[in-house]
């Protein structure tokens, strides 16, 4: 039996949305100063990384005006989350390694999956519909970054669980309320579930089967 909080939905689906877009665009600028980026770099490759996403789920639900526009203070917020990292942020703050970066990029990716998720189910989309457009969202923005950066996205390669962490616990979004949860903690769940997953995954190791496409007949 689930407890009803009584919280705004609206309210918390911002703040999640905030919280994601920060992190990923940590991740951006992660990435960014591992590659030595110049200014101009660093704020595309955060950008990206931090609205990609949330771009496409619009696009694709034809949702206007996209996200980052209906909040244009995010923009500002960007360049100067950007500014001050290339301004006080050195090698010696932080081991800017590939590592450095799936912390915030398993927050961002919780954040982002449930809150995708929730947008589609807000716009009467089928469950199916509301779970990939959660999992474009977390996901698209993190493939763009690495593109611009060079690198086969993170999500295609490392094969730990990415993107089926995403899959998996935005169903929570479908599932909880039909068992008496409110949409709030509905939310809150899914986006933790799925960083947890992420994280068990990176903690543990844990490795998809690659696709072995070199078997022989031995005929």
């Amino acid at each position: 039996m689930f407890i009803r909080i009584p919280v705004d939905l609206t309210l918390v689906h911002f703040l999640i949305e905030v919280l994601a877009t920060l992190a990923f665009a940590l991740s951006g600028l992660l990435e960014a100063a591992r590659k030595k980026l110049d200014a101009v770099g660093v704020v595309v490759v955060a950008g990206l990384a931090a609205f990609g996403g949330g771009t496409m789920r619009d696009i694709l639900l034809d949702r206007r005006p996209f996200f980052w526009m209906q909040h244009a203070s995010w923009l500002w917020a960007l360049l100067a989350l950007c500014f001050v990292a290339m301004l006080f942020l050195r090698a010696r703050h932080f081991e800017v390694t590939e590592r450095a970066m799936l912390w915030p990029d398993a927050i961002g990716l919780g954040l982002f999956s449930a809150s995708g998720a929730r947008i589609a189910l807000d716009m009467d989309m089928p469950a199916i519909v509301a779970v990939v457009m959660g999992v474009v969202t977390a996901v698209f923005g993190g493939v763009l970054r690495d593109i611009v950066c060079n690198e086969i996205p993170r999500a295609f390669r490392d094969h730990r669980p990415y993107a089926i962490c995403a899959f998996l616990g935005a169903w929570i979004l479908v599932v909880a309320p039909r068992l008496g949860a409110s949409d709030e903690v509905a939310l809150i769940a899914a986006a933790a579930a799925i960083t947890s997953l992420r994280g068990i995954a990176l903690i543990s190791g844990y490795q998809l089967p690659a696709w072995n496409s070199d078997h022989r007949n031995d005929q």
